[in-house]
């Protein structure tokens, strides 16, 4: 994948170039930081993340599961008890609660795992060192004819550095 990688040492700029570029409409932009800024969220725009709905599938289905297990130990093994209802859902709640946490947070970590695209295989294209230490990158993926336009936005919203890769 070709694209243009843009270095940057202030966030402000950072955040300038980012919200040029998605109003240019230049490709995709991946933004790299040491830490978590709220400015870059912010001008990324990314809706809520889908891990929830992992969490709520996974929680939903703990929860039946543990309902379910409960009720067909006790109808398999009956323990008859003064004419009560031998599955009976007020005394199995407790363990559908606990599978619902156990399976919904389950869901949540492979949720995690599978939109973070870990174990990452391969080194991730436009990656530099020095966006562990504190400096700020950006990369745009985009066709060969928008790298001179992609590359004359970075410069000119700070960029220190700017460079075509492959």
């Amino acid at each position: 994948m070709r694209g243009v990688l843009g270095v940057f040492h202030e966030l402000d700029s950072l955040v300038d170039a980012v919200a040029a570029l998605k109003k240019e409409r230049s490709g995709d932009i991946t933004v790299y930081s040491a830490t978590p800024r709220h400015e870059i969220e912010h001008v990324m725009a990314h809706g809520p993340s889908v891990v929830r709905r992992f969490t709520l599938i996974g929680g939903l289905l703990g929860a039946t599961f543990g309902y379910w297990i409960a009720i067909w130990a006790s109808d398999y093994w009956p323990l008859v008890v003064g004419g009560k209802p031998i599955a009976a859902w007020v005394p199995y709640t407790i363990f559908g609660f606990e599978m619902m946490v156990l399976i919904g947070s389950l869901a949540t970590v492979a949720g995690l795992f599978i939109n973070a695209r870990v174990p990452r295989l391969t080194m991730t294209v436009g990656y530099d060192p020095r966006f562990s230490d504190g400096a700020f990158g950006v990369w745009v993926a985009c066709p060969p004819d928008k790298e001179r336009a992609v590359a004359a936005t970075l410069e000119r919203n700070g960029a220190v550095e700017v460079r075509s890769e492959r």
